[in-house]
């Protein structure tokens, strides 16, 4: 049987904070405001530094709901992030494309395991349900990197605040970037099964 559990929790809650500042920061880079949308970039950051920090600390604030709800934060943000500054002519699309393609895949893949892990007869309203944590994700160690180097890339964003739009640096790690999201796809692949823990009933 599955863990019932309380996804009310602070680092689950700054997750849900840094989805709901991505649009903004999305229409920020189509209109152009880089100045604000550098600063919105900054706050999600922050709360993704927190959540990570306090569920680490904290034992109550550790659950089910928030290993899979972190990274989907991270995702939906990145994703947004770099769609915008594509748009905005800051980002190469062919990186932009490897990117979400990946992204895709990992969140049809979460979908998947929640529906693999759900304990018969599977219910919607059981699928849905928060409270009703039947796995953990654990990222591979090159999907860790991948997402601080594609959080790296922020650096485009300030690239028309700061006037370095043509540096050979941020091409430089835009093809950095392409290979560690490369990798990181391959490991999910390669270790498929070990990234998920099932969850056994107290």
């Amino acid at each position: 049987m599955p863990q019932y559990e309380n996804p009310w929790t602070i680092p689950n809650m700054l997750s849900m904070t840094r989805i709901g500042l991505a649009p903004v920061l999305g229409y920020l880079i189509i209109e152009e405001d880089f100045n604000i949308a550098l600063g919105v970039f900054a706050l999600a950051g922050l709360t993704d530094l927190l959540d990570g920090f306090i569920a680490r600390n904290w034992a109550n604030q550790k659950s089910a709901l928030g290993s899979a709800l972190d990274p989907l934060a991270d995702k939906i943000l990145i994703s947004v992030l770099y769609v915008s500054l594509t748009y905005a002519d800051l980002i190469p699309v062919p990186l932009t494309y490897m990117i979400i393609s990946r992204d895709i895949m990992l969140i049809a893949a979460v979908f998947y395991v929640r529906y693999r892990t759900l304990p018969t007869p599977r219910t919607l309203s059981k699928y849905f349900n928060p409270c009703y944590a039947t796995a953990r994700l654990k990222p591979t160690f090159i999907s860790k990197v991948n997402t601080a180097v594609q959080l790296l890339v922020a650096a485009s964003l300030a690239a028309p605040v700061f006037n370095y739009a043509d540096s050979i640096y941020l091409q430089i790690l835009w093809c950095f970037t392409a290979f560690t999201t490369a990798a990181s796809a391959y490991s999910y692949y390669h270790y498929g099964r070990k990234t998920v823990q099932v969850i056994k009933g107290r």
